[in-house]
């Protein structure tokens, strides 16, 4: 965990992004297109999972999703892949704008990116996530109330991605108090 202090307690959890890489796809510009059937299968895998393991079900925040929304189109459009926004500032300080802090005593926020060449399933994405023991801990993480998850797909995504067809998930995780 990686604390920063800014007036009042503001603890941020980050994860590591996984990727998966498989066939290359046609070269070109390609539009984003949003994926709502993937991003409430993702938010049913999560809290399905946080029920295995008696912690309490994360609540849809449309401020964490539009956070994440904007975070992974960017990534998309821009080809690359971080938890950096496009501008180069911190994960937590994109997801402020969105979900701020304004009003409340404490605010934590943790964010899980996957990518994948064509596609991934909300199981399989889960399955990954929990692989890695920093993307788990934010998965299982009790203080956690809210989840916004934004997955897009690119045909033909720049940079990084090398022009692949690929399926970008952002999934903002917080709390306020």
């Amino acid at each position: 965990m990686d604390g920063l202090r800014r007036g009042r307690r503001l603890a941020v959890l980050l994860a590591a992004g996984l990727a998966a890489v498989a066939s290359p796809a046609s070269a070109g510009k390609a539009g984003v297109l949003g994926l709502p059937a993937l991003n409430a299968q993702l938010i049913a895998q999560v809290n399905a999972l946080r029920a295995r393991e008696g912690l309490r079900p994360v609540r849809i925040s449309p401020s964490l999703a539009a956070a994440a929304g904007r975070h992974s189109s960017q990534m998309a459009e821009h080809g690359f892949f971080a938890h950096r926004s496009a501008d180069g500032s911190a994960f937590w300080r994109r997801i402020e704008h969105y979900y701020p802090l304004q009003g409340f005593r404490n605010w934590e926020v943790g964010e899980n990116l996957l990518w994948a060449s064509p596609g991934v399933d909300a199981r399989e994405a889960v399955r990954l996530w929990l692989a890695s023991p920093s993307h788990r801990r934010t998965l299982l993480d009790p203080r956690y109330r809210e989840i916004g998850v934004a997955a897009v797909r690119s045909s033909a995504a720049p940079g990084v991605f090398r022009g692949l067809d690929v399926t970008i998930v952002t999934a903002d995780f917080g709390t306020r108090r």
